[in-house]
């Protein structure tokens, strides 16, 4: 019975430390709401409108033109970007190709891990849906690697191969970041002094005051929770279970009856 109650005990805690874990598998929460969303997108990388993971943006713009917005993600992030243009019933000449580009704080081009980055739009469609699932982002990595870093990542979005016919068309377009949680299964040991984010080693000649940065995106790089410490108190639990277990099953059942004591 004592060997059952703390296999019981030992279970309820396996549970309760489990808990967090799987919390950390559900996609990250909008950090604002959609009344403050941008209705405007930058024409470069410089002037790319700033946005927040679960923001609905939208932007009103030409064919031909190059859309940009910027935004935030951490490390363990898997960030998705969802693009749609809504394109004019007329006034199109044929078919339209959009493609949508992610490129992180280094302006590296991101490569889409899966989603349809390019797509193209028959003559008559009313829009074009685009979407592009990023890597997950990696808290520190070779200089060498192209991988994803917590930081600024940019996002542009724009038709490719128009002819003349077809620029300055209007069109709207909507864009939205949102990322999942990936948890303690992509950390990595190490981690970047800044995060890649425009202007955050700027300095002015006042050494107390720091120069406007060009970006006020910055992620949340200051957790030092993981649930890489759950797995691990859990491989310790269990390690703890094995051995009581291989202790139950060796020390036998003790001093037979018939042996008299003193023998």
């Amino acid at each position: 019975m004592r060997t059952v109650r703390v296999l019981s005990t030992a279970a309820l805690l396996l549970g309760i430390a489990a808990a967090p874990a799987l919390a950390d598998a559900s996609p990250s929460a909008s950090p604002s709401g959609d009344s403050a969303a941008p209705t405007s997108a930058g024409t470069s990388f410089r002037t790319a409108t700033e946005i927040q993971q679960g923001q609905q943006a939208t932007a009103s713009a030409s064919t031909g033109d190059y859309l940009y917005w910027q935004f935030p993600a951490e490390a363990e992030q898997r960030p998705t970007v969802k693009a749609t243009v809504k394109l004019p019933s007329s006034s199109r000449s044929g078919t339209q190709t959009w493609q949508l580009d992610v490129y992180d704080g280094l302006r590296r081009r991101q490569a889409c891990q899966y989603g349809a980055q390019t797509r193209t739009a028959a003559q008559g469609a009313a829009s074009v849906d685009l979407a592009c699932t990023l890597r997950t982002v990696r808290a520190w990595s070779e200089a060498w690697a192209n991988d994803p870093l917590p930081g600024t990542y940019y996002v542009r979005l724009t038709a490719v191969g128009l002819g003349a016919a077809d620029l300055g068309v209007p069109v709207n377009a909507e864009i939205r970041v949102d990322s999942k949680d990936m948890g303690g299964a992509a950390a990595v040991d190490g981690s970047l002094a800044e995060p890649l984010v425009p202007g955050i080693a700027q300095k002015s000649s006042d050494s107390q005051t720091d120069a406007p940065s060009l970006s006020s995106l910055k992620p949340d790089t200051s957790g030092w929770w993981s649930d890489r410490w759950v797995w691990t108190g859990i491989g310790g639990v269990l390690a703890a279970l094995a051995g009581i277990g291989g202790y139950a099953l060796t020390r036998g059942s003790g001093r037979p009856s018939r042996v008299p004591p003193g023998v």
